[in-house]
């Protein structure tokens, strides 16, 4: 069916950017994911499986200072958040896991807006 071939080409298009994209302790992995309504980013390291920050437009600290949560400036205000969570962990350096995602709009703003705040990748 239609539908099943859609989700097999997504699989395939995540998988093919995750297996270049491994986290380690020393740079861990920031993952991007986005919805129609959200988006959402963690800072992961693969080798121990743990999730050392993360942020997203779902928080009730980041959704009340949104006008809509969906949208670039709420990418923006994601990416600044999760770097300052990182900086308060120590993690400076990073590697960046798109998710499939292609590098414009909403993950390209959260990615420029972490460079900004801090982290590097």
């Amino acid at each position: 069916m239609q539908i099943d071939r859609i989700k097999k080409a997504r699989l395939r298009r995540k998988y093919r950017s995750r297996k270049r994209v491994l986290g380690t302790p020393d740079r861990p992995r920031l993952s991007v994911f986005r919805s129609n309504r959200h988006i959402y980013a963690q800072i992961i390291d693969d080798i121990a499986g743990v999730t050392l920050a993360s942020a997203n437009t779902r928080s009730k600290i980041l959704r009340d200072g949104l006008n809509k949560t969906g949208g670039i400036d709420a990418a923006k205000v994601v990416g600044s958040e999760i770097a300052k969570q990182a900086t308060q962990v120590g993690i400076k350096v990073v590697k960046f896991d798109r998710n499939r995602f292609k590098y414009h709009g909403r993950i390209k703003a959260l990615a420029e807006s972490a460079r900004e705040a801090g982290l590097v990748f």
